[in-house]
């Protein structure tokens, strides 16, 4: 069925619609019961009242009797076919002579409850006014003690049924009435709004990456408008993380293009560093030694790449390695141990190790102190720490002095493109939180300000308990 066709039950404004009108018969059947009830009794009540001033009569003739003539016209008048009104000394009788042998029904009126009157009142309906009935009710005098009418239903029934039908239509006229200022005011607080949301909803569905052309609700303070704030602000998010997974795309093709001309550019360099290996000079050894290890490593992690499709790190192969050693070389690597004004500082145990992939670690302990060398200058000092708690756990802390990491990157410190330092990606404290992850590890800022900054990593020992 096409989206832009609805049949008119299927739609909210037709659905609140009916179910309005719906619910308000409903309250006035629960009105209507009571409604009939209180109208035959009060129909009963009247007829008694009538009777018992008719009755009156007898008392004005002193042998308790009246013509037929009277007598006829009292019960015409009061609407019954026979009254008997006792009294402590004596009973007095209207149409006597006339009072049916049997009647269908009788009732007391002065012993009943809501329900009963609801019961009887169904009653006069159901049967149609074809029964006479005899009713009991409560004197008005306090010297009488007994009051009975004997009367045709006939008039109640019509009188009832003319009640009802009024009712009725009342209910009606009431209920289209409240239905349809009930579905104008839901249509206007709830309807629109939600239509709007649908609208908006379709609209991102079918075109996630386009500026949200529906006009949503900005002001209101309930429920609806805080839906609304939280859809546009969700679509919002969802519209930037796809434009960044688009550019994240393409930074992959190109990045996979640059990293394959990368590894042949790397052998290259590869093949001049063993020549320069075979000068026999001290100095260019100890350079070539260097610059063969970091062009191993650099053809390594960009033959991973290629191999594994993306810029995620294997499974780490894990070994006890000697801390001192590794922290050593990632000096060595960046030049922080070649004299000059840069201290490079090392305080930990001789034979500290920690229960880590070698060259992971390498590149995470390589990430840290590069961005430390860089927020110094050539005159800076990093020094690195290394201890384990009770339980095995390698603590190793990487601080610098330089000028601290502004309070506003920190809560994104470890995320990509989020680079606490000028012209930086973030990529390298990303992919060291990864790869310490990947370990069982923790890493996070320890401690910052305008003396320096605090890296700490925290490493599990290994499944036998090794290492120091």
């Amino acid at each position: 069925m096409p989206e832009h066709y609805r049949p008119i039950t299927s739609s909210l404004r037709s659905r609140l619609l009916i179910l309005t009108f719906f619910f308000v018969m409903v309250v006035s059947v629960f009105v209507y019961l009571p409604s009939i009830a209180t109208y035959r009794l009060e129909f009963l009540e009247k007829r008694l009242e009538n009777a018992q001033i008719a009755a009156l009569a007898l008392e004005e003739r002193g042998d308790n009797a009246v013509s037929p003539q009277l007598e006829e016209r009292l019960l015409d008048q009061s609407g019954v076919i026979a009254v008997i009104l006792r009294k402590e000394d004596k009973s007095l009788f209207l149409g006597f002579n006339v009072m049916p042998e049997e009647v269908d029904a009788s009732y007391d009126l002065r012993t009943t409850s809501l329900g009963m009157l609801i019961f009887d009142a169904y009653d006069v309906l159901d049967t149609g006014g074809s029964r006479v009935i005899r009713v009991v009710g409560a004197p008005m005098n306090s010297n009488t003690r007994w009051l009975e009418i004997t009367l045709d239903e006939a008039e109640l029934y019509e009188n009832l049924r003319n009640y009802s039908n009024n009712v009725l239509v009342l209910a009606i006229i009431v209920s289209l009435f409240t239905g349809i200022l009930v579905y104008l005011a839901l249509h206007w607080m709830l309807v629109r709004p939600i239509r709007r949301v649908k609208d908006s909803i379709v609209s991102f569905r079918r075109s996630p990456e386009l500026p949200n052309k529906v006009k949503m609700g900005r002001n209101r303070s309930d429920e609806i408008g805080l839906v609304q704030r939280e859809l546009a602000r969700m679509q919002e998010e969802v519209r930037q993380s796809l434009k960044q997974k688009s550019n994240l795309a393409a930074l992959g093709e190109a990045v996979a293009k640059i990293n394959h001309d990368l590894r042949n550019v790397l052998a290259t360099a590869q093949l001049a560093s063993d020549a320069l290996q075979r000068v026999d000079h001290p100095r260019v050894q100890k350079v070539s030694r260097r610059l063969m290890t970091a062009v191993s490593r650099a053809i390594a992690l960009c033959e991973a790449t290629i191999r594994h499709g993306k810029a995620e790190d294997p499974l780490p192969e894990k070994a006890d390695v000697e801390l001192r050693d590794l922290v050593y070389d990632v000096g060595s690597s960046l030049g922080l141990m070649d004299g000059g004004e840069f201290h490079f500082d090392v305080d930990m145990d001789e034979h500290f190790s920690v229960y880590v992939d070698s060259e992971q670690f390498h590149r995470v302990l390589l990430n840290l102190c590069r961005n430390a060398g860089e927020v110094q200058g050539p005159d800076g000092t990093i020094e690195i720490t290394a201890e384990k708690d009770t339980a095995g756990t390698s603590h190793i802390r990487v601080k610098d002095q330089g000028p601290g990491i502004p309070e506003a990157v920190r809560p994104n410190l470890f995320k990509a493109f989020s680079s606490a330092k000028a012209g930086g990606t973030g990529l390298g404290l990303a992919a060291a939180r990864d790869i310490v992850l990947a370990h069982g590890g923790q890493i996070g800022l320890e401690s910052t300000g305008e003396n320096g900054s605090t890296f700490i990593i925290c490493m599990p020992p290994s499944d036998e308990g090794t290492g120091k």
